[in-house]
């Protein structure tokens, strides 16, 4: 069922974006900018016009366009990566830019407000990322109506799965070095074949508002979708047309041995009478199969066999034996008046015990960015509870003799836990156990580096160096061999941060993000480097962001923390206790003290003051306003300033003042 006023038609959809922009936009943030307003204003628009385009939206350095025929929409392409040859002649290789372009045609759903989604829309997106930079991607529709009537050469890609796709897709590519071998443009009759012609307007459109790169990750769903994060541009309105596997011939050939950290993800009911909510939990299914499947040492059995599943009552227990797996995971989709409500829960398919469950929630009218936090929010709760799950039955069925594989998942359990320094030592004590059995134990290589990092972070380091080149070592090592690793260079990040280096921590969690749209703790460390690098004010959209992905982060008190901090450097003293008193209610940690002590000393509270202060020395005997002062968490003027208000804040609730430190 279509939403009210929306309307369903065919038609030729273009995905466009700049490869790399996020590192163009780290070497020079102003100039970059100024070239793609630039861009959009001589080439993009002017090209997208002459072919009846119709601009949908806009995404930083990435469209969404609408043809009337997939030959528009091709001809067009071509025409701005022929004109891209010649643009930035002169420029250094790592400032070119370079274009991508995905093409489609098939089913689109209008909304009154101009906006698509739907199928061929979700095609579009994903052919894009397949694309040669200065090249294109087409599917086998669009390419079955061009190949006669345009003078380019596709290559035949093959048949490609694409994330969150039911079926296989033809994939058709013009590499950037048959774009460079054509006429020097395009013949204006090719445009006019395609029903193009001249249109009565040439000049550009003003080019639409851009966001700074410290925005790009909060500002909307889709711009997250287009670039290949998590999730669909909108849940797909198509179901998998290929009959499924049966479960029991999937039986027939299961390991006698059931992998550890094993599972299913039965297909989520639906139980409103809104068919709507149907495709949403199809969407939920497909999405959580695939980011499980992600996890470390996961085995997950594929969406096709789960499917089988759909609208039958089952016995959680045979399911386990029928698939082989450990655990299934089971949930529901209602809808209550305009509010969309999530069950979940994780039970153990060999005693059809509970493990877990959660319930989530939200507005119907966001529908689409409810599947992306849903999916975010369900795949973090279940990593966290899958490794403590799976670290318990390693203890009981190997006290004795645990792997390397054991103890990094032990460790994993142990850190996500509320943080305190002995959780964290232990958690050191135990990868590095690991790395004994294994010195190449990729898990056990990234605790240990995390492990390392949050104790010299936090100041908990007997030999903080120590810690620091430890962490880099064994982090490096992981991205050596595989860069994409989005936790592996968000723990490279916080190694930059701790060496101050905060504009290349910032790139640095910038690219965890891209590698991983929905990893939460990448977002709240580039809160953390906005505060130290002194834009405590663009802070909160990436800590709050952390929060939405994943509310019962172990981690949350470390970031509310955050988020107090940032209103601290601010000075906005009721924000800071508000939500340093969250932090503190979630889990004891020493800098909230600190901050909750000099915001109640600002705002005349001194009884508040003088108590935070003995809650302070509690968690850190001996603590100081001289060591405060002196702590060396950043050489940013800016912050300085707004740190010394801090200091000062010390002083009035009453912290001792010891030696001065040269």
């Amino acid at each position: 069922m279509n939403k009210v006023g929306a309307e369903r038609r065919l038609a030729a959809i273009m995905v466009a974006d700049i490869v790399g922009y996020s590192r163009l936009m780290g070497l020079d943030e102003a100039g970059t900018l100024r070239r793609l307003k630039a861009l959009r204003r001589e080439v993009v628009d002017p090209s997208i016009a002459a072919a009846h385009g119709r601009i949908v939206k806009t995404m930083g350095d990435g469209l969404l366009v609408e043809f009337p025929s997939p030959l528009r929409a091709v001809t067009c392409a071509v025409r701005i990566q022929r004109a891209m040859l010649s643009r930035d002649k002169g420029l250094p290789e790592d400032r070119v830019f370079r274009l991508r372009f995905g093409i489609n045609v098939g089913d689109v759903v209008a909304e009154p407000d101009g906006d698509l989604y739907g199928d061929g829309v979700n095609v579009a997106a994903r052919l894009e990322p397949l694309a040669e930079p200065g090249g294109l991607c087409v599917s086998r529709s669009v390419h079955d109506q061009v190949r006669d009537k345009l003078p380019y050469r596709f290559e035949d890609l093959g048949k490609r799965e694409l994330k969150n796709i039911a079926r296989p897709i033809g994939v058709f590519g013009l590499t950037a070095a048959a774009v460079a071998s054509l006429p020097e443009q395009p013949a204006e009759e090719e445009l006019e074949d395609a029903g193009g012609g001249t249109p009565a307007v040439r000049g550009a459109s003003p080019a639409r508002p851009l966001v700074s790169k410290r925005l790009l990750f909060t500002a909307s769903v889709a711009a997250v979708l287009v670039t290949g994060g998590l999730g669909l541009w909108s849940w797909s309105t198509h179901r998998a047309s290929e009959a499924a596997t049966t479960a029991a011939a999937q039986a027939s050939n299961l390991p006698k041995t059931v992998p550890g950290l094993s599972l299913v993800v039965l297909p989520f009911a639906n139980l409103s009478n809104d068919p709507e909510q149907d495709f949403f939990a199809d969407g939920l299914t497909e999405d959580l199969t695939t980011d499980l499947s992600h996890l470390t040492g996961s085995f997950v059995i594929a969406r096709n066999t789960a499917f089988t599943y759909k609208g039958k009552a089952v016995d959680v227990k045979q399911v386990g034996k029928d698939l082989g797996v450990r655990y299934v995971l089971e949930g529901s989709v209602r809808r209550t008046g305009e509010r969309v409500i999530l069950n979940a829960q994780l039970i153990s398919a060999e005693t059809g015990a509970h493990i877990w469950a959660d319930r989530f929630e939200g507005d119907r009218s966001r529908l689409g960015e409810l599947q992306v936090e849903f999916v975010a929010r369900l795949a973090r709760s279940l990593d966290v509870q899958l490794t403590q799950a799976e670290s318990l039955r390693a203890l009981r069925e190997r006290p004795d003799n645990p792997t390397a594989a054991d103890l990094a998942m032990r460790g994993w359990a142990i850190l996500n836990r509320p943080r305190t320094k002995a959780s964290v030592n232990e958690a050191v004590s135990i990868f590095e156990r690991a790395l004994a059995l294994d010195s190449e134990a990729p898990q056990a290589l990234i605790g240990l580096s995390r492990a390392l990092i949050i104790r010299a972070g936090a100041r908990w380091s007997e030999d903080q160096q120590s810690d620091i080149m430890r962490s880099d070592r064994n982090i490096s090592k992981v991205l050596s061999t595989n860069s994409e690793n989005a936790t592996a260079r968000s723990i490279k990040g916080d190694v930059l941060r701790v060496r101050h280096k905060f504009e290349d921590a910032f790139h640095m969690q910038q690219g965890a993000i891209e590698a991983d749209r929905n990893l939460a703790i990448a977002y709240a460390q580039a809160g953390l480097v906005n505060i130290l690098s002194g834009h405590a004010a663009e802070a909160p959209p990436y800590i709050a962001k952390a929060m939405r992905l994943s509310p019962r982060d172990p981690s949350t008190n470390i970031w509310k923390y955050y988020m107090c901090h940032s209103y601290t450097h601010q000075a906005k003293w009721r924000e800071t206790v508000e939500w340093c008193n969250r932090s503190v209610a979630d889990g004891p940690y020493w800098q909230a003290m600190i901050d909750l002590a000099a915001a109640h000393a600002w705002l005349g509270n001194e009884e508040s003051a003088r108590n935070s202060v003995a809650r302070l020395l509690e968690l850190m005997p001996g603590y100081t306003v001289q060591k405060w002062a002196n702590a060396g968490w950043s050489e940013d003027p800016t912050f300085l300033a707004e740190y010394q208000r801090i200091v000062e804040g010390l002083r009035k609730a009453g912290l001792p003042e010891g030696e001065a430190q040269r």
